[in-house]
């Protein structure tokens, strides 16, 4: 509050409204810091008008927002043949695999195998206006169909006046809105709380669970629900081995056929380099291949039975065309009832589709907008439910072989729904023979590739030990319980250990070292010529043999337990956060700072309680025999039982390298820990430089709560700190330095003009100090001023290198670039005066610095001027 009527509402309210610049009352930092007063910064706070201003789009971004919303845009009117023939071969080669797998697929979900083509032909043809990835298609996969199927099953005995496929369009609608409102709102980082753990054991655990449930179609088998647990399901199949009937016949041959084909293919690729592309598409059409082969041999063997009947179980009649088309019933006890399945809807509708599109983005070299795709999702889930789809996401086996099927844009999607639209109205008379075993083989061949290999399963066990005992708790609780249950275990036990993670953190104290740069048996820096020219560092500059590194006095790091670490000074304490600095971790943190320092170090008044009874109850201090015994010893009571040899706490230096954000019960935590090592310290005050800040709203916490400046104190801290400062050059092509040095040149350009048209002889022997005789010995201050010594020094240079017989006016331009472009790309010219420095951080904050060294350089600076000036005082009043 800057107003009048602002100070007296917070004069009313008992507001102690922070002073501006504290620090300006403490001390004037310009009296400690030689900067130009052009050239000092100070640091203004974050206001939170700035914060909301920030979150308030602008027009442009108003415009890119709706932009985005349509990605096709972007790309649409730069379509050519090149990219259609792309386009053609694999979305055909799509339409040819999603068939089968549609129809699977919807006999997985509990439902006719129609609708599984519906849904896929809406996916690939809604998709493409929406996308941000060119190898994603949208249609059924096997755990969002399993899901769909276990709800369809209990919604059978919850509303059974309701079809099965109302109540799977119901479930994609709001499903499908739920996921646009995300993306409308731009949150597709929601997803990112998913671990890659959680997904790949929900994976695992739903592929195992479809896989077991599809045996029983396999093998003909029967008498019990396939809904049951898996471990159930698993126990009724081996009880019911006896009864397999001739679909066992089919569905074996089938799935072993499909890997044969498979295997075949690898090897042909992988023996055979040239006919790699053959092999590729040989492989992707085994499903087609294998259906179509089983659908004959089931025609020619159930042709002459009546209609109706047949040897083992097939698909018999499929209706032609959009027969289920119509508006989504969504009454308000179907709506109520579908309302907790949504969660386990929504989540496995985003995670697969997510994780597969950015891994493809990755592979091919663009980037996906997870919130966008999130849109497209949502809008092809409800708009697919008016031809009768149900739940349709991402595929991972048919986006890897619409990848490396050569796919080049999006629109490759509208050629696959005209291969379902064939689909739909021309074979439905060729799918009435399909055998039921033959889908089933195709399902378990589909999901086999999403368990994870037990070399991955390795893999995590070198990352994280721990969250492979996740992995495997997840796709217990999914074969045990069901899908749901196993999403909803493992994300909550990695958020739990991520959680774990952050209240039990603690920091580590650092030590210093001095450490060396080298190339073979070169030290870098330790000469002019460096083994490689600018290695590690700007071009053309000199670096130090030595720099200080600070690493954990423990070694925990891993570093190397022989090299010893020096303490930084005693008394003077450096400590990093480990996980962040915010209300979960900051008790943990902050207990093992003060246990450590407590420690390391003893009281500074070791009398410092009088009496017995002045003692706290917790340090009780010597006994009496103790003390009675170090008074006939002539011992100070005061230092029994601690060690004398311990320094003094002094300082405390915090990095905040890895801290983002603040909140009120950190920096609480953080008041109440400085004032308890004030009193420790006490009649001492501690000194807290914090280093590394990389947030603003960040320093403006710290700078409410008092820190950032030195502590005010009688004996007056204006008076004994000492500011030290980070400071780099005002340099570059459009600094306000290399402006001025261009006005200096341009002047220097238009005096030789002069000099030139009245052809001033050098060899004449007239009193003329080039300015420019050599690079290095250029002084501005002493161009075209005659002096003598400048002269005497320009002679001393004619004699040892070729004369002209006049100044040109290219000579200087010459000279001036040269001099321009060794300023630019070399070390600076220090001692030119021409080099201008301001402070890296603001100056009205000086407990705030850059990195470590500054930070100890300034705490060991000032504890050591404290010193000097208590000395002073003291030799002060023994004179007086």
């Amino acid at each position: 509050m800057t107003s009048g009527v602002g100070h007296k509402v917070a004069r009313l309210l008992g507001i102690q409204l922070q002073p501006k610049d504290p620090y300006h009352h403490a001390n004037d930092p310009r009296e400690t810091a030689h900067f130009n007063p052009n050239q000092t910064f100070v640091e203004e706070s974050p206001r939170v008008d700035e914060f909301f201003l920030k979150l308030a789009p602008s027009g442009p971004q108003i415009w890119q927002y709706l932009v985005s919303l349509f990605p096709f845009l972007s790309w649409i009117g730069y379509y050519n043949l090149q990219w259609l023939a792309g386009d053609l071969v694999a979305g055909i080669t799509i339409g040819a695999v999603v068939v089968p797998q549609g129809m699977a697929y919807a006999r997985l979900a509990n439902l006719d195998v129609q609708f599984g083509l519906y849904s896929s032909f809406m996916g690939v043809l809604v998709y493409w206006f929406f996308a941000t990835s060119k190898d994603i298609t949208i249609g059924p996969v096997a755990v969002m169909s399993q899901l769909t199927g276990a709800v369809v099953t209990d919604m059978a005995t919850i509303l059974p006046d309701v079809p099965g496929h109302v109540i799977a369009s119901a479930l994609a609608l709001l499903a499908g809105a739920v996921v646009v409102f995300v993306g409308l709102i731009r949150c597709g980082w929601i997803v990112d709380i998913i671990s890659l753990t959680s997904l790949s054991a929900f994976m695992t655990g739903s592929a195992i669970c479809i896989a077991v449930g599809q045996v029983p179609s396999l093998m003909g088998l029967g008498g019990f629900s396939t809904r049951d647990p898996t471990y159930l399901v698993f126990i009724h199949i081996l009880q019911n081995l006896k009864s397999a009937s001739m679909d066992a016949a089919m569905g074996l041959s089938a799935l072993a056929m499909l890997y044969l084909i498979r295997g075949v293919c690898m090897w042909i690729g992988t023996h055979y380099p040239k006919h790699q592309k053959l092999a590729f598409f040989l492989s992707t059409l085994r499903v087609v291949f294998v259906i179509v082969l089983y659908t004959l041999i089931s025609y020619l063997v159930n042709r002459s039975l009546p209609r109706g009947t047949a040897k083992f179980k097939i698909l018999f009649d499929v209706p032609r065309g959009f027969q289920n088309a119509a508006v989504p019933v969504i009454t308000t006890p179907i709506a109520s009832n579908l309302a907790g399945y949504l969660p386990a809807t929504v989540v496995v509708l985003l995670i697969e589709h997510i994780a597969i599109s950015k891994s493809f983005g990755r592979v091919n070299n663009y980037r996906i907008n997870p919130s966008q795709e999130m849109v497209a999702i949502g809008i092809t889930n409800m708009l697919g439910p008016f031809l009768g789809g149900y739940a349709a996401t991402g595929s991972f086996s048919r986006t890897a072989i619409k990848s490396k099927a050569g796919v080049r844009t999006p629109f490759a999607g509208v050629i696959t729904a005209f291969v379902v639209l064939l689909a739909i109205y021309a074979l439905p008379a060729v799918f009435y023979y399909i055998p039921n075993a033959s889908l089933s083989a195709v399902i378990i061949h589909a999901v086999g590739d999403l368990i994870t290999p037990p070399n991955t399963v390795y893999q995590f066990w070198l990352v994280s030990p721990f969250e492979v005992l996740i992995f495997f708790v997840g796709v217990f609780v999914t074969i045990f319980s069901s899908i749901e249950n196993g999403i909803y275990t493992t994300v909550l036990l990695s958020a739990a250990m991520l959680l774990f993670r952050i209240l039990r953190s603690k920091g580590r104290f650092l030590g210093r070292v001095k450490v060396q740069s080298m190339l073979g048996n070169r030290v870098i820096g330790n000469d002019r010529q460096q083994p490689v020219p600018g290695y590690g560092t700007f071009t053309g500059s000199q670096e130090a043999p030595t720099r200080n590194i600070f690493l954990p006095i423990t070694h925990a790091d891993g570093s190397n337990p022989e090299i010893e670490l020096d303490n930084p000074y005693p008394g003077i304490f450096i400590y990093r956060f480990a996980e962040g600095f915010s209300y979960p971790n900051a008790g943990s943190s902050l207990e093992h700072l003060v246990e450590y320092i407590f420690a390391h170090t003893r009281r500074t008044n070791l009398a410092h309680f009088d009496r017995p009874g002045d003692r706290p109850w917790n340090e009780p201090g010597p006994s009496r025999r103790d003390m009675k015994a170090a008074a006939a010893a002539g011992v100070d009571a005061g230092i029994i039982g601690v060690d004398v040899s311990l320094p003094t706490l002094k300082a405390v230096i915090l990095d905040f390298s890895s801290v983002n954000h603040v909140d009120i019960t950190s920096v609480q935590q953080l008041i109440d820990v400085r004032n308890q090592l004030d009193r420790y310290a006490s009649p001492d005050i501690v000194d807290w430089h914090i280093a590394c800040i990389n947030n603003r709203w960040a320093k403006r916490a710290l700078a409410a709560a008092g820190f950032g400046y030195p502590t005010v104190v009688p004996d007056g801290p204006h008076r004994r700190w000492k500011s030290i400062f980070s400071v780099a050059e005002i340099g570059g092509p459009h600094s306000a330095a290399a402006a001025a040095e261009v006005e200096v040149n341009e002047k220097e350009i238009a005096r030789s003009r002069r000099q030139t048209a009245v052809g001033i002889d050098v060899e004449g022997g007239r009193q003329h100090p080039h300015p420019y005789g050599h690079h290095d010995d250029y002084d501005p201050k002493k161009v075209g001023t005659g002096s003598e010594a400048a002269a005497q020094q320009q002679q001393q240079q004619q004699q040892q290198q070729p004369r002209k017989s006049t100044v040109t006016f290219e000579d200087t331009v010459h000279h001036l670039h040269q001099k321009r472009m060794s300023t630019v790309k070399g070390a600076p010219e220090l001692h030119s005066g021409r080099t201008v420095v301001a402070p890296v951080h603001g100056i009205n904050r000086p407990l705030f610095h850059v990195d470590l060294t500054s930070a100890l350089q300034s705490a060991v600076a000032n504890v050591e001027g404290r010193y000097e000036g208590l000395e002073g005082d003291h030799h002060q009043q023994a004179h007086s």
